[in-house]
């Protein structure tokens, strides 16, 4: 997707989204008893191939009107809804949503229509279906997902010596610091692996998987950070890596010159960085960006991690797809949401158009999805059992942003004390999440 997956997006203007909203709520209207107003975050190329995806709908549905809204991000979607203006079908970026839409009834509960149409969940994965229920309220089906994994640059790799990707957190460290090159200056030229959480996709959320660090303890009521010793292995591997490549500050410094995730002027693409972590949609983004890009000669590998028997695990991630509560014809509206979740060919012509992973069986198996080496790195890590997802809270992605925050003052160096400073997360998650309650 072509949306930013590490997020932890930050809430736009305030004021510039209420303009949007009322903007919206003047000109579109849901088209009357069979007409439908889809929203979604998908731009570009990537919502040329979900208008694809939706004209197949209305093809075999020509009596049902479907007017599309592109780019709407998930703030401007939430305002929408609570402003009850009739959005049908609703397309968040991340499964991160899934507490706030179900508890505060944003999006229906979709329950009695699964049970109607007898709908066999069983054949979503498990860790897929975590994400679209929050005590026990089914208010979204999952619309693709999204695996994580490392990309390498083989020339690169190869002229440092190194015969592949890393497979352990010591081996990443290792080879980033071998594929690492200043200018005379001092400043970095060109970056094994960029450390900083800041940075792309590598968050912390990817570092969880990698480290196998808890988030919450069971319930998910309360905060495992402190009290799990990964975090502090991680995080002290982490700030041990800031120091080999020359110090926040040089990072910091060449960070601030990468070029935009979702253009053809992202660091991998342009050769600046050797390695990043990054999702499964990148392989589509170097296919159809620039000449230089659809030269890069790149392999893809599962994440290295803090554990051998771990490795083979991605984040996995996903979009979601429900009915908002001001829609005004949710009955054909649950027809489109059950095609673009569970129709088999639906799901393998956007996994082929966006190169994310289809999240039902029949479609990640199909003989017609197109794979090549480097998107079945993702394929792999999708079903692989180790594999996981964050887990889903009343506050969305508060809980995150706290360990986000808290993160980037520890890479400054502006925390120094890392276990009272994990300790006080904790609070902060705790609080949130009983505040929320």
């Amino acid at each position: 997707m072509a949306f930013s997956k590490s997020p932890r997006l930050k809430i736009g203007v305030a004021f510039a989204g209420f303009v949007t909203v009322m903007a919206m709520a003047l000109s579109a209207c849901s088209g009357g008893s069979n007409g439908l107003t889809v929203w979604h975050f998908f731009t570009d190329r990537e919502a040329d191939v979900i208008q694809s995806a939706i004209d197949g709908f209305t093809t075999a549905n020509p009596d049902i009107k479907v007017t599309v809204q592109a780019g709407q991000d998930d703030d401007k979607m939430r305002q929408a809804i609570a402003a009850n203006q009739a959005i049908d079908v609703g397309i968040s970026y991340s499964s991160d949503q899934i507490g706030p839409l179900c508890s505060t009834g944003a999006f229906i509960d979709l329950g009695p229509y699964i049970q109607k149409d007898n709908i066999d969940l069983s054949q979503i994965p498990d860790v897929v279906r975590s994400y679209t229920a929050f005590n026990g309220v089914q208010c979204a089906l999952p619309m693709l997902a999204d695996v994580t994994g490392l990309y390498y640059n083989k020339d690169m790799l190869a002229a440092a010596g190194i015969s592949g990707p890393p497979k352990s957190l010591d081996e990443l460290a290792a080879d980033a610091v071998a594929l690492t090159t200043y200018n005379p200056d001092g400043s970095i030229d060109q970056l094994g692996f960029n450390p900083l959480t800041s940075y792309y996709e590598t968050n912390a959320s990817n570092y969880a998987i990698m480290a196998g660090a808890k988030w919450l303890n069971p319930g998910n009521t309360t905060s495992a950070i402190g009290s799990d010793p990964n975090w502090t292995t991680l995080l002290n591997w982490q700030q041990n890596l800031i120091n080999a490549l020359g110090g926040y500050q040089k990072l910091a410094d060449w960070s601030a010159a990468s070029g935009d995730e979702f253009s053809d002027q992202m660091d991998f693409e342009i050769g600046r960085v050797a390695m990043v972590i990054d999702g499964e949609w990148r392989t589509a983004f170097i296919a159809s960006d620039s000449d230089q890009s659809k030269a890069l000669n790149y392999g893809t590998a599962p994440l290295p991690v803090l554990n051998p028997s771990d490795y083979g695990a991605g984040l996995i991630d996903g979009n979601l797809i429900g009915i908002p509560k001001g829609s005004k014809n949710p009955d054909q509206a649950w027809e489109l949401v059950k095609y673009l979740a569970l129709d088999t060919d639906a799901q393998v012509a956007m996994g082929n158009g966006l190169k994310n992973v289809p999240t039902i069986e029949s479609a990640v198996t199909s003989p017609n999805l197109e794979k090549d080496a480097n998107y079945q790195t993702f394929l792999d890590a999708f079903v692989n059992p180790k594999s996981g997802t964050e887990p889903r809270t009343i506050v969305g992605t508060e809980y995150l942003d706290l360990m986000a925050t808290f993160i980037q003052s520890w890479e400054s160096g502006d925390v120094t004390d890392l276990a009272s400073g994990l300790a006080d997360v904790d609070q902060q998650i705790n609080s949130a999440i009983a505040l929320a309650g």
